[in-house]
């Protein structure tokens, strides 16, 4: 369950990435710089920190060697 859980919020934080780089797109494409890469750098942490969910739960709910 918790490897369930793990994988969604990882799949969630993606989603959040494509919408902030869709509004990046936006911005750069109606000549806003500043706001294109302010959507770019939100849509870099938030692929980060969904690594960061997919990697801490393959680490966390692997079976235990004993």
């Amino acid at each position: 369950m918790k490897r369930i859980i793990g994988m969604g919020v990882g799949v969630l934080y993606l989603g959040l990435a494509f919408i902030a780089l869709t509004r990046a797109n936006e911005g750069w494409s109606t000549g806003y710089a500043d706001l294109g890469f302010w959507w770019t750098v939100i849509a870099v942490i938030l692929t980060i920190a969904a690594g960061g969910a997919f990697i801490g739960t393959w680490l966390h709910t692997r079976p235990r060697e004993r």
